[in-house]
């Protein structure tokens, strides 16, 4: 349950919500611009906090890029009803499967249908009448393209006209807008380019104007970036695709040239930001630091992109992206991406790739396969995937983390020898199975024994960059793997073997004797301390001296002494800071966090989870440039400190599971914010439920 506060008068309430409050709260989200639909969304938190007491269903219908789904996801629910959301239901009978799971009685909960189809949402009615989206009007599509085009600016007198016409002849769909707007941002800022686009949209018919639009915006793609886009299509409808496993597939598959560079993984960083920028793809998660954490894709653009790959038989001249050269100066590769109709001819053909009908040609030399991102769909053919890619020995990519990969694997991996993405879940492993795989980037590797990592062996795999062990011993040399630049689970004695690492995962589970951060570059780190003698430990603190060039750090677990405190706020770089699970220590008392004096002067994303703080004293100084203050599972801090209302960049304070008095002081932020500046530039988000105070021993030494 999610209560979004904008507004600064009135007492805060978990139970009830404004009307007037929760409509302006849906538009405050940059992410996803809501142009238009202000009367829609009135209406439709009228249909859910009015009416009868009884289970209600309000759908909401209208053909594909009209916005249903993002009108659905931005109208919250309150109190202690619930409201079920069922996104892109084609026909009846989904929803007499599923309705049945939904809890009668008159408490005034309702279920939320987006659907393309108008007899489905009359079928689907309960109480309240189906509600029909309306397209945008043309002033509404200018705004939103404005926005998009010129990020909050405003547009150039010469583009205006120009521009009102392309607006125009979106014809009034959202999607088309965002669409065009991508694609048109790229161009150069000349009227009689944009003109060509309006006059190419006036002659698209509406039913097919979504398509259209995508293929436009598909064609204006750079050639690299085709098969980045095409590639996410081959995930699962409305599947969040994690970013870090995403651009490694890409590095594996050579979308981003496979090259010596050091900035592979920047470039590939690079690609998914152009696709963002041209809203191709969509974000579905960001981190505490705004990095994008998932991505995903419109179900119409992923339409789209099946489409495509089916009609070029899914095969494409792919062109790698290397950032230092010029585009068309890199050799193309043919590639075909594995598929259920290839797979069938494949077995039937006994992989003999001559005589299967649709690679109609004589090389099939020359022809290079993609395996699929989540290989195990093939289950119901093969009980063990891995008898497929053995037979398709040119996979670069094999993601198997889904399902516990056979004891036979290790034989079986000896003929995949241009691996250079290996994800497995295993029982057993040791590292000499995969020593042939010389163009390995990326292991990640779970298990439910101890792994044993040999580092002469690793030093061997000369182009392994990201690796994650659950569960590992190493045994250590005097060896160095300069191309190392991720290492997750990391133990503090094989760190100093890592000197070109950029995010470390290590785990603390023994007082330090010596400094533990002798890797200057490391701009991620997740720092973990399992030690309960830290409690009882002082002098240790000296060890933590920091990377210089950290930007986020993550660390759970430490009891926080003054002296630790300044050897964080001494980093010159650190943008977000989590700290979880840990207990601050002063000199006169625990639980007890002063920084009144201390100075984050870069910080801007701040997260304190089931941080065990019962007070927090803090100057205006002590975080200049805060953005975000995040908490979670805060059940004995009582407020925020007043100094917060200070902070000019301060937009977002957000809590989750905290006791009631630290949501009023939020709220009483807001307001002396908006008193002061006579700016609503506070978000105050409230997530889940909010405890009252209680009395509770806090654990001590």
């Amino acid at each position: 349950m999610e209560i979004v506060e904008t507004c600064g008068k009135g007492t805060l309430s978990t139970g009830e919500l404004s009307t007037k409050r929760s409509i302006t709260s849906i538009y405050d989200d940059d992410d996803d611009e809501v142009v238009g639909f202000e009367k829609d969304a009135e209406i439709m938190m009228m249909k859910l906090i009015r009416g009868t007491k009884e289970r209600d269903v309000i759908s909401i219908y209208g053909m594909p890029g009209l916005g249903k789904t993002t009108l659905a996801r931005k109208v919250v629910l309150i109190g202690k009803r619930y409201l079920i959301v069922l996104d892109d239901i084609w026909d009846v009978e989904a929803w007499e499967d599923l309705g049945i799971c939904f809890p009668q009685g008159e408490y005034g909960s309702r279920v939320m249908v987006a659907t393309r189809i108008e007899q489905v949402a009359k079928h689907l009615q309960h109480h309240s009448d189906p509600y029909s989206l309306s397209f945008l009007t043309s002033a509404k599509s200018w705004e939103l393209l404005e926005k998009k085009v010129f990020r909050g600016e405003s547009c150039p007198p010469d583009l205006l006209e120009a521009g009102l016409q392309v607006a125009q002849h979106c014809k009034g769909l959202p999607l088309v807008v965002v669409l065009i707007a991508g694609m048109i941002a790229k161009m150069d800022k000349e009227p009689s380019l944009w003109l060509e686009v309006a006059s190419d949209l006036s002659s698209i018919g509406l039913g097919e104007q979504s398509m259209k639009v995508i293929q436009s915006s598909y064609d204006h793609l750079e050639d690299h970036l085709k098969p980045c886009l095409l590639y996410m299509a081959l995930f699962p409808e409305d599947h969040k695709i994690p970013v870090d496993d995403l651009l490694k597939l890409w590095m594996a598959e050579e979308f981003v040239l496979n090259s010596e560079t050091e900035n592979m993984e920047e470039a590939s960083r690079n690609c998914l930001s152009d696709l963002l920028n041209r809203s191709l793809v969509m974000v579905s998660g960001m981190r505490i630091n705004r990095d994008v954490e998932y991505c995903s894709l419109h179900d119409v653009v992923r339409e789209f992109c099946l489409r495509k790959l089916t009609e070029d038989k899914y095969m494409q001249l792919t062109v790698p992206y290397n950032p230092y050269q010029h585009l068309h100066s890199t050799e193309s590769r043919l590639c075909i991406y594995i598929h259920d109709d290839l797979v069938e001819q494949l077995d039937y053909y006994e992989y003999q790739l001559d005589k299967i009908p649709m690679l109609d040609f004589k090389e099939t030399n020359s022809l290079e396969f993609i395996a699929h991102p989540k290989l195990n769909k093939w289950n119901n053919l093969y009980s063990n995937p891995l008898d497929l890619v053995v037979k398709l020995r040119f996979v670069r990519a094999l993601h198997l983390m889904d399902v516990e990969s056979p004891n036979s694997w290790a034989t079986t991996m000896q003929s995949l020898t241009r691996l250079r993405y290996l994800a497995l879940f295993v029982k057993q492993f040791e590292l000499k199975w995969i020593s042939h795989l010389h163009d390995l980037q990326t292991l990640h590797l779970k298990s439910s024994e101890r792994i044993h990592l040999n580092a002469a062996t690793l030093s061997e795999m000369t182009r392994l960059r990201h690796v994650n062990v659950d569960n590992f011993s190493l045994n250590l040399q005097q060896l160095c793997l300069e191309s190392m630049k991720t290492f997750g689970h990391c133990e503090i004695d094989f760190l100093w073997r890592l000197p070109n690492l950029e995010e470390l995962g290590l785990h603390v589970q023994d007082v330090p004797e010596f400094p533990l951060f002798p890797i200057p570059e490391v701009h991620t780190l997740f720092l973990h301390i399992y030690l309960p003698n830290f409690c009882v430990s002082f002098g240790w603190e000296r060890y933590f001296v920091f990377p210089s060039n950290l930007r986020h750090l993550n660390f759970s677990g430490c009891v926080l002494t003054e002296e630790m405190v300044l050897n964080i706020a001494r980093l010159k770089n650190l943008e977000s800071l989590t700290l979880k699970g840990g207990i601050p220590f002063g000199r006169s008392q625990s639980f007890y966090w002063d920084v009144t004096n201390v100075e984050f002067r870069t910080l801007k994303y701040l997260t304190l989870l089931t941080f065990q703080m019962e007070e927090w004293k803090a100057s205006e100084e002590s975080f200049p440039v805060l953005e975000e203050l995040s908490f979670d599972y805060s059940l004995y801090l009582k407020e925020i400190p007043p100094s917060f209302a200070d902070i000019p960049t301060l937009r977002l304070i957000e809590l989750s599971k905290c006791i009631q008095s630290l949501g009023v002081s939020a709220m009483n932020i807001k307001r002396e914010i908006e008193e002061s500046t006579g700016c609503d530039s506070l978000q105050v988000v409230i997530k889940g439920t909010t405890f009252v105070p209680f009395d509770v021993t806090l654990f001590g030494f």
